[in-house]
């Protein structure tokens, strides 16, 4: 209850600072889209249906649905490019003329927010705490200097602009861009369109300004209506806009080939341009009508479209009101926001004011104002029954795993957060690590109170004398036997080996009082239970709870396990919970063990499951404690598996938690192809590759399908996003570069997601954020 609260406040928070829908050359966070070039397609999101499928007309004929599964938010379109958002944000496809798919962007953590096609060059804003912008195609890219957020992004045929968030300052970046971010230095705007050589724009008090090239009278903004504008719409050398009064278009430019006069009598819901046409969603039915000098057409047509979503349907709240009739336009699927208008940040006086006035402006932002402090001040009390809740926790109490993760924060934020001042909680443990290091500073006797002492002779009854039968796997510490206690209690009793030299027994003695200071204090149903150890002269052996189903190594690579119905983890909902639960384990070591833990072996052989197929994570023979701050870990020299080893930890002796998070990687990528960490490629053999160098390229061009394990069955449609999912996680987590990889904390949000959306009723993405920001 208390995460779902937190999670809609959240959410409030970012829709009321959410950039609003523009429609500039090719459309951006629009629900239409003209594409022009070899030839003009019109595109558009279908309303009334439980997935939000698109819709195309092109040559005086209906295409069949583009990817009729999958729901999208929304469109854009560009020379000879159509792109469109998936629900949620979460990944952007785009297609060619011959709708030829390729997937450009995704991500678990950074959701776009908007969308802007100016002839090639496709831009969008991510919903991050830092990034203004990011764009593909094209020579050009968002100023990195730039340290605001952008509300909202334009691209046209040579530059790109954004209105910054806070100051309304706009920002351009391409060809002739300099010229027109200094024509708009002067002007805080809510809004920017860009055209081809000309830029318009909606700044604070509702004013219509246009800037840059005049030679078509695109600038020529109609005598005494320039603030009765509420949405533009900007072509090569035409510019239209949507009266506030009525809904009716008004257009100029263009040589005077764009007359208003086609769609008198027509009010309009928002308008998109392409090169040298205009389209518009009619508000009378939501039909899409086109027009123009490029149309083929001299008068305005009503595309046999069905009808289309004035806006993306989403489950966030609304901060200026709902479209009427939402549940049937979305079909139960979220509802539709009404676009907000600009509001007056310091609006003169008026005596009586009409609906449109500055002073009706000036209301809705302190509506606004008091609705974001109503917000601020209900997060706060809920802040505090979630610490009551807690039993202190924000009181200075010891933070407790409960499998259960919080809402995550972004990889930036958290890079931004390493950058300030220790704080008196991070001190703290810091101090406890200490102590905890110093507790273990004495000598063998201090495994007397935390795990139960066998005797050798008993542990030798208990295997019937480390008979070869009763053998089961090995570790880094040693042979592992099954065993049973006299009390009945079935156990997995790990043996050191015969070590004469001092250089291995040395080792070995350091695994066995590694694995006992770490699992002796360390409780989560995700992590193998120590039992007990016993020490008996030069024999050192531990005793642990016996994992029925064995190690997930063995599931996924014995050569018994080849046909479909041979193991119960061919399927893949099974396979991302056993993810999931692995991932859970780890994540309690980084995030909740005091001091954490790096485990510097994470592979699928030390991922162990039960008799309910709950995986747990074992072998903590290499472990090592995190550092006591924030600077890197250097230990004497690399340890772990080959094929599992971060690179950079393996080649600069660099470790950090991020290690662990590459291993898991390959893991992710096993359980994704079913094929080991290193193996031989081809039929008859071949040369050694890597699971990663097989699986990341076909994931990043978007082809995950031609990679997965054959022996599980056909992912179904939703499963198939989970999959998906699961995938981009992996490949994110094998980054060369530990900076660039995510937290397990992040991790674990992506698989909770991923199984969620197995047990899912439909494919669509949910507008749920996450964290992984992808490049």
């Amino acid at each position: 209850m208390t995460r779902s609260l937190l999670g809609i406040i959240s959410a409030t928070i970012l829709f009321l600072f959410s950039p609003p829908p523009a429609s500039a050359l090719g459309g951006s966070a629009a629900t239409i889209a003209a594409v022009y070039g070899s030839s003009t397609t019109v595109c558009s999101i279908a309303a009334n249906q439980a997935i939000q499928q698109i819709q195309c007309w092109r040559d005086g004929q209906l295409l069949p649905p583009i990817l009729p599964t999958v729901s999208f938010d929304y469109l854009a379109g560009g020379r000879d490019t159509l792109c469109a958002v998936r629900s949620g944000g979460l990944s952007l496809l785009c297609w060619n003329t011959s709708f030829d798919p390729k997937r450009i962007y995704n991500t678990s953590s950074a959701p776009l927010t908007s969308l802007a096609i100016g002839d090639t060059q496709i831009c969008a804003l991510r919903n991050t705490t830092s990034a203004a912008a990011i764009c593909w195609r094209g020579n050009t890219v968002p100023p990195a200097q730039f340290p605001d957020r952008f509300r909202m992004i334009s691209s046209g045929l040579r530059f790109s602009c954004g209105v910054a968030e806070t100051s309304g300052r706009v920002v351009c970046w391409g060809d002739s861009s300099s010229s027109i971010q200094s024509d708009f230095a002067n002007f805080s705007m809510f809004s920017i369109h860009v055209g081809g050589n000309h830029a318009c724009g909606i700044d604070v008090s509702g004013i219509v300004i246009c800037r840059g090239s005049n030679d078509n009278g695109q600038l020529d903004i109609p005598t005494n209506t320039s603030a009765d504008y509420r949405d533009l719409a900007l072509g090569a050398n035409h510019t239209c806009a949507i009266r506030r009064s009525n809904g009716s278009v008004v257009c100029w430019g263009g040589n005077g080939e764009f007359s208003s006069s086609i769609t008198n009598g027509t009010s309009f819901e928002s308008i998109v341009a392409g090169l040298n046409i205009t389209c518009g969603l009619t508000r009378r039915n939501f039909s899409v009508i086109c027009w123009g000098a490029g149309w083929p057409s001299p008068a305005a047509n009503e595309l046999p479209l069905q009808k289309t979503l004035p806006g993306p349907c989403v489950e966030t709240p609304c901060s200026c009101g709902e479209y009427p009739d939402y549940q049937t336009l979305c079909v139960g699927n979220g509802h539709i926001c009404a676009p907000c208008e600009a509001i007056p940040l310091n609006p003169p006086p008026s005596p009586s004011p009409p609906s449109s006035s500055p002073s009706r402006g000036l209301r809705r932002g302190l509506l606004a104002f008091a609705i974001v402090g109503s917000i601020g001040g209900f997060a706060g009390i809920c802040s505090v029954i979630y610490c009551l809740w807690r039993s202190g926790a924000c009181f200075g109490k010891k933070k407790v795993h409960n499998s259960v993760q919080p809402t995550i924060t972004n990889s930036a934020a958290a890079q931004q957060s390493s950058s300030n001042p220790p704080s008196r909680s991070s001190t703290l443990r810091r101090q406890a690590s200490i102590l905890m290091r110093r507790q273990r500073s004495g000598t063998s006797s201090k495994h007397a109170d935390k795990a139960e002492e066998f005797l050798f002779s008993d542990l030798a009854e208990a295997t019937h004398n480390f008979a070869a039968e009763n053998k089961i796997g090995a570790g880094s510490f040693g042979v592992v036997y099954r065993g049973k206690l006299p009390n009945g209690r079935e156990v997995a009793i790990k043996r050191s080996e015969s070590v004469p030299k001092a250089k291995k027994f040395q080792e070995k003695e350091n695994a066995f009082e590694s694995e006992i200071s770490f699992l002796s204090r360390l409780h989560h149903k995700h992590l193998v239970r120590l039992v007990g150890y016993c020490e008996e002269r030069e024999e050192r052996l531990l005793v642990y709870d016996f994992m029925k189903n064995g190690a997930l190594y063995d599931h996924l690579h014995s050569k018994t396990n080849v046909e479909k119905s041979s193991s119960v983890v061919n399927s893949w909902r099974v396979r991302i919970k056993i993810s999931l639960d692995a991932a859970r384990g780890v994540e309690y070591l980084h995030s909740y063990a005091v001091p954490p833990i790096i485990h510097r072996d994470i592979k699928s052989s030390n991922i162990l499951l039960d008799a309910n197929w709950t995986a747990r994570v074992s072998d903590f023979g290499l472990s090592l404690m995190g550092p006591e701050d924030d600077r890197d870990y250097r230990p004497m020299k690399a340890a772990g598996t080959v094929g599992y080893i971060d690179p950079e930890y393996y080649g600069l002796n660099v470790l950090t938690a991020k290690s662990d998070v590459y291993g898991f990687g390959v893991v992710l990528l096993e359980l994704l192809t079913g094929k080991r960490a290193i193996f031989k490629n081809g039929e008859d053999g071949g040369a050694p590759t890597s699971v990663v160098d097989y699986a990341v390229p076909a994931i990043k061009a978007g082809e995950v399908g031609r990679v997965l394990d054959r022996r599980v069955e056909a992912a179904e449609v939703n499963e198939l996003e989970a999959v998906e999912l699961v995938a981009y996680t992996a490949m994110h987590c094998v980054h060369l570069e530990g900076k660039d990889r995510p937290s397990m904390t992040d991790i674990v949000a992506n698989l909770e997601r991923a199984l969620a959306l197995c047990e899912d009723s439909h494919g669509s993405i949910s507008s749920a954020t996450i964290s992984i920001v992808s490049d």
